[in-house]
């Protein structure tokens, strides 16, 4: 076995530093008007000590700002003074958090929940942090989503995020730095706990989150210190790729008498074969993340007496028998995710959620109908079916749908989108006189019973549509650029 040499690299100079620092600071040219806050910004630049993302992150933070005292601010922070040897760029990185708003703090110290390296989507962290009340909107029925996305939004602005992707239908995937998790995990060390193999842990009745990073054992059973742990607001496994865990039904059962303010139960990819059944006894739960649980066949009752419930995801669940009717008491549910067995859904189930915003249909090999009152909920933005190669038709209510921005359609072979009820004539009136819901984000994709779009789906793009995906639907293809 031979020896590697470690090399320690060297910061950059501030030659290399500073055009990096202008261009996030100013916009284009506009240093040249300002050379007093040049000579200020070299000073900054001199104490990032040649570490780019801390001089990134105070770059973006004077963004636009050419007050000097805003710089001088900056510069003579008393973070500086702090013990430098180590940790320098901690403090720059900590200069850029201070200057948040106090909800853009909360939320981003919650990124230490998530482990180093964690690719984040913006719609799931959203949910996330509206599971935790971090979202301030004006009143309970406040538009939470937006308001959220523009948290990410202003985040991304100053430069906490890296290795950015957008994808058509404005879903961002993003990761944080490790040093700006570090700096979350230092801000959260007396919120949470985290659990990892062979961890010796000392837990405090204030700790709010319990975390599984990683976690190998084969059987995760009740840690020791559970006992120990006051009111927890959320519990949340993280499972390394290609790693299975195995939750015990009696943990889980555990989890759900002895924490009941739980805001946030997160069990993706357990293998567990049951939801326990007190569940419904967490009155005060958000967010329920159950998905990739192929073995669970049926939910327990009491799942439905969560009228706290925003977010349940039950994908790929393939083996989920129903859905009943049962979900309209889910009052408060804004995102549904759902795989099933079911070969139609049912009236007065889905339909009833007039909270809901997001409902995904994924991976149902039987569906063949959708409940005919999904129109009902009209405040839905985003309807996304996907692999489901039994779907014949959709339901005429989708026309209904005012508020939907979003549809899309993938991998769906039996789907012709005529609608399934009604006469000839009082199909073709109804499409003469559709005009939809206000589509902005349109995808299609094998199809193959598709050959040429519904009125009304051409009608509600008119005014509003930004986006078309078509992808493996070459007759539907060459019937629109023969019409061009």
């Amino acid at each position: 076995m031979g020896f590697v040499f470690a090399y320690k690299l060297k910061g950059l100079s501030l030659n290399q530093c500073l055009p990096v620092f202008v261009k996030y600071a100013f916009k284009e040219g506009q240093e040249k008007q300002h050379p007093n806050l040049i000579e200020i910004g070299k000073e900054i630049v001199k104490k990032c000590r040649g570490v780019p993302l801390a001089i990134r992150a105070l770059g973006s933070l004077l963004y636009s700002s050419t007050f000097e005292q805003d710089w001088i601010n900056v510069r003579d922070n008393e973070i500086w003074k702090l013990d430098q040897k180590d940790n320098s760029i901690l403090h720059a990185l900590r200069i850029s958090y201070n200057h948040l708003s106090p909800p853009l703090k909360q939320c981003f110290v919650y990124y230490s929940v998530f482990p180093k390296d964690f690719t984040f989507h913006n719609c799931d962290l959203v949910n996330f942090w509206m599971a935790h009340g971090l979202l301030q909107a004006h009143n309970e029925n406040g538009d939470f989503e937006n308001i959220g996305m523009q948290y990410v939004k202003e985040l991304m602005w100053r430069s906490f995020f890296q290795d950015i992707r957008g994808f058509h239908n404005g879903v961002y995937s993003f990761k944080i730095h490790d040093l700006m998790h570090d700096v979350a995990a230092l801000l959260f060390q007396n919120e949470g706990v985290i659990v990892k193999e062979s961890n010796q842990i000392t837990a405090k009745t204030s700790y709010r989150h319990l975390l599984y990073h990683h976690w190998d054992a084969s059987q995760t059973q009740p840690p020791s210190f559970l006992p120990n742990l006051g009111n927890l607001r959320s519990i949340t496994f993280f499972k390394r790729v290609g790693k299975d865990i195995i939750v015990s039904q009696s943990f889980l059962e555990l989890i759900v008498s002895r924490f009941q303010f739980l805001q946030l139960l997160h069990l993706f990819g357990l293998n567990i074969e049951a939801v326990p059944k007190r569940i419904g006894n967490l009155k005060h739960l958000r967010f329920l993340e159950l998905s990739d649980n192929p073995k669970i066949k049926k939910l327990s009752s009491s799942i439905y007496k969560l009228q706290s419930l925003q977010f349940l995801s039950l994908y790929d669940c393939e083996k989920l028998e129903q859905l009943t009717t049962d979900v309209k008491h889910l009052i408060s549910l804004r995102v549904l995710a759902l795989s099933t067995m079911q070969k139609h859904l049912p009236n007065n189930g889905i339909g009833c959620l007039n909270s809901l915003r997001f409902l995904v249909i994924r991976n149902c090999s039987k569906l063949e109908y959708l409940c005919e009152d999904i129109g009902r909920p009209r405040v839905i933005r985003r309807l996304w079916i996907t692999k489901c190669p039994s779907l014949i038709s959709l339901p005429r209510g989708v026309r209904s749908l005012s508020s939907l921005e979003e549809l899309c359609l993938v991998d769906c072979e039996r789907l012709n989108l005529d609608f399934s009820t009604g006469s000839d004539e009082q199909h073709n009136h109804e499409e003469l006189n559709s005009t939809g819901p206000p589509l902005r984000f349109l995808q299609i994709g094998n199809l193959p019973q598709l050959v040429k779009l519904p009125q009304w789906l051409l009608r509600s793009s008119t005014n509003t549509m930004q986006t078309w995906l078509i992808c493996f639907m070459s007759k539907l293809l060459g019937k629109l650029e023969s019409n061009v």
